[in-house]
């Protein structure tokens, strides 16, 4: 492992503008932490990879690196990218045993952050280490978010998420599990209670049906539910996923490695639309996942899925579409069917709160800095943006954490 880092890591040209480092979201300075490994300052430079992004040991293993850092490398136009992912999460996971930090703790820097996935670690980390007192509210029993309770073990251990956890105790955040904000405790509560500000990372776990006659039967479960714990699932020999995109991908991939013999995707476009990383398409064929393009299901059956056969055409405009050929319907036989068409966000929150409005989507509206309706009250990730990447949610997060601290300072001065 040691000597394919190195050797990927010698490959770098160390380019004068580098195009990956532009290309990631959170603009990791590859082309400089590659540089202080091969100088043996690995420590620097995980702590510079942390403190630039501190979910950079996830972002290492599940980040989709052929859209940012490698996609971008430049080596690509002529043989392959180096492998970023690879030299990023071996020195995150080196750094992580050797973190430490003063914190300074100032009681006028009272934050609770909802819901601990990717953003409410984020501004976590870099809140404590600036000082703030900070108590993390997750519903669950366990931290991560989706990372814990949306990705499988084979992309993504979770004893990494237990070191962070351990790491965020040690810096002496507050971790209250199993703690649904809303409905018990509101948001007015923890204000009464000084928090000075709310942060908002509760992230999208609310299924998003089709709406198709036959959705209620027994055989017929949503993807999200499916990840969150899928040995309480009887699936049968057979199983269809409804949706091609990463979580779907998660969910044929799982489901054959729980002893489903065969796993279908039914998706209405072809497989250059698929949304999808090209990398997930291809580990999903290698494990045995089977593809049926062109299907649009229109209801559920007790044998299976009735679709629609569709085509692509282009319009007037030239643009594409895809529209349904008449009389072309037919069952696809299967004994179970996972919809795995995207998620919305819960409201538990909102719905016990005035003040914070969303859109049509339920999404949390924010300015472009996290700042929601109500005062006080910050959001980003997956809640405001819907369905996004871990990297996204950091960047996003990061200039939340900006615009708390901003608050809290302009707040305590007037307060003093």
């Amino acid at each position: 492992m040691e000597k394919h880092i190195i050797d990927e890591a010698k490959r770098c040209l160390q380019c004068r503008k580098p195009k990956c480092k532009e290309g990631c979201p959170v603009k990791t300075p590859i082309n400089e932490i590659i540089n202080l490994l091969l100088t043996g300052k690995i420590n620097d430079a995980g702590e510079m990879l942390f403190k630039n992004n501190p979910l950079s040991v996830i972002c290492g293993l599940i980040c989709p690196q052929e859209r940012f850092c490698e996609g971008n490398c430049i080596l690509i136009k002529k043989a392959n990218p180096i492998q970023i992912s690879s030299i990023e999460h071996y020195i995150s996971d080196y750094y992580l045993n050797r973190l430490k930090f003063d914190v300074p703790k100032n009681k006028c820097k009272k934050i609770a952050i909802i819901g601990s996935g990717p953003s409410g670690i984020t501004v976590a980390f870099m809140l404590v280490e600036r000082g703030y007192e900070i108590t993390i509210f997750e519903a669950e029993e366990k931290i991560g978010g989706i990372l814990q309770y949306g990705i499988p073990d084979y992309r993504l251990p979770k004893y990494i998420l237990e070191k962070l956890k351990e790491i965020l105790i040690k810096f002496g955040v507050k971790i209250r599990p199993n703690t649904l904000i809303g409905p018990v405790i509101s948001i007015d509560d923890l204000f009464r209670d000084g928090y000075k500000a709310i942060f908002i990372g509760t992230g999208v776990w609310s299924p998003k049906p089709l709406r198709i006659k036959g959705e209620s039967f027994g055989n017929v479960h949503y993807a999200i539910n499916y990840l969150k714990n899928p040995d309480v699932f009887n699936l049968g020999n057979k199983v269809c996923v409804i949706g091609a995109g990463n979580v779907a991908m998660d969910v044929a991939r799982t489901a054959l490695r729980k002893g489903v013999n065969e796993v279908y995707i039914m998706y209405r476009r072809s497989e250059d639309d698929i949304p999808a990383t090209t990398y997930e398409i291809e580990y999903a064929k290698i494990d045995g996942v089977k593809f049926e393009f062109f299907k649009t299901p229109v209801e559920i059956v007790e044998e299976g899925i009735k679709y629609i056969c569709t085509q692509k055409v282009k319009l007037e405009d030239g643009k594409e579409d895809i529209v349904n050929i008449e009389g072309s319907e037919d069952i696809f036989e299967c004994d179970s069917i996972i919809i795995a068409v995207s998620q919305n966000p819960r409201s538990n929150i909102v719905s016990n709160t005035k003040g914070i409005d969303i859109n049509k989507f339920g999404l949390i509206i924010t300015d472009e800095n996290g700042r929601t309706t109500k005062d006080g009250v910050f959001a980003s990730g997956d809640v405001v943006t819907g369905a996004r990447t871990v990297v996204e949610a950091v960047h996003y997060s990061k200039k939340a954490c900006d615009a708390i601290e901003e608050y809290i300072a302009d707040k305590c001065s007037v307060e003093k």
